[in-house]
């Protein structure tokens, strides 16, 4: 048995967040009796939901930069050396053997400060365009798994390995939990269903989307699962009724996906990676406001293959009823778009990134 200590580091959203614990849980499943410390930023999504996976976290006083002129801005300097002053203690006292970054604040210092020490560290990037963090850490990093084509634009090409994103493994059997799902929704199996996704923290525009169409989708004789985001959850409660079934957080996912017939998503990278593997009809609705566009960028590069169709938030007054009409309504489009996303699918990602890290625990054990 090897007693190995992996550090693990991610989080601000769902898509760092649920990858670095889909690792975690890999490493834990291939090396039991190893230790795995999470560290992110105070604050935020994943101090509350590596917990409830199970891990232990701790967590740095760090933030981005706010992109309009803010006074929290001051503090960004102060926030930085701060954070990577504990992480050199972190690091120090936990002394792990890898050291694993799925984006997002808190593994920038983190990171850094392992690969000042010596640490392998090993970048896992969902986007089709990187983060900043990535980007900064990637000179350095041993190896660095990735979901898309072109990213040796941005990273050492050497260095590169194209895995995939971890998705939830339960995902991979939701065929056969069709008839489970309807009754978890309670749900007419004579009607379409629409699973409507606005991403971890909500989406304004597509809330306003659905309730602006619910008598449209009730004119055309489809059910809906709206999941709100938690922030919106009073504002879209009312609706609730036999057809319409708003919920702020779906703990269920996988009967959520078998439950639909098409989707509304927005195009995170790990919602991305989801839908490859569920392989429904979707629509992307991407988030105009995340850096660089990457959610546009995602979307433009399943839409390429025809493997999704795609709006852009600009677009919905005009165009949703046409483009999602057609979706609902042709099977051979919606047959078309099913085989053509699955073809896109990596489900043994998560594995393939601990066999990249495996790589790194050999090579050390030679040294």
């Amino acid at each position: 048995m090897h007693n190995y200590r992996f550090i693990i580091s991610g989080g601000g959203t769902g898509g760092h967040i649920y990858p670095a614990i889909a690792i975690a849980n890999e490493l834990k499943n291939r090396y039991p009796e190893s230790e795995i410390l999470f560290v992110g930023a105070k604050g935020r999504m994943e101090m509350e939901k590596v917990p409830e996976a199970g891990y232990i976290i701790e967590g740095l006083w760090i933030s981005g930069i706010q992109r309009s002129l803010s006074f929290k801005n001051l503090a960004f300097p102060f926030k930085v050396l701060a954070s990577l002053w504990k992480a050199r203690n972190i690091l120090k006292r936990f002394r792990p053997d890898v050291a694993i970054g799925t984006g997002g604040y808190a593994s920038g210092p983190l990171l850094k400060m392992a690969e000042l020490k010596g640490i392998p560290c090993v970048l896992q990037e969902q986007n089709s365009y990187p983060g900043i963090t990535n980007k900064w850490l990637a000179n350095k990093a041993s190896k660095i798994c990735v979901a898309y084509d072109g990213l040796d634009r941005y990273f050492p090409a050497n260095k590169i390995v194209k895995t995939g994103n971890p998705v939830r493994q339960d995902l991979l059997s939701i065929t056969a939990k069709r008839d489970e799902a309807q009754v978890f929704f309670e749900l007419n199996s004579n009607k379409k269903t629409l699973l409507v996704l606005g991403g971890s923290l909500g989406a304004r525009s597509i809330n306003k989307l659905i309730e602006n169409k619910l008598t449209y989708f009730a004119k055309e004789g489809i059910q809906v699962i709206w999941q709100c985001g938690k922030i919106y959850r009073d504002t879209y409660a009312g609706y609730c009724n036999d057809t319409v079934h708003v919920l702020p957080f779906i703990s269920r996912m996988d009967l959520a996906y078998a439950a639909a017939d098409v989707i509304i998503s927005r195009a995170g990278a790990s919602s991305v990676s989801e839908l490859c593997i569920v392989g429904k009809p979707v629509l992307f609705i991407p988030s105009p406001n995340v850096a660089e566009d990457h959610q546009t960028k995602n979307a433009q590069a399943i839409v390429r293959d025809g493997a999704g169709l795609m709006l852009k938030e600009a677009e919905l007054e005009d165009k949703f009823e046409e483009v999602f009409g057609e979706m609902i309504t042709s099977i051979s489009l919606q047959e078309t778009l099913s085989k053509n996303i699955k073809h896109l699918a990596k489900p043994d990602a998560t594995k393939e990134i601990v066999d990249q890290i495996e790589v790194l625990l050999k090579r050390q054990s030679l040294v």
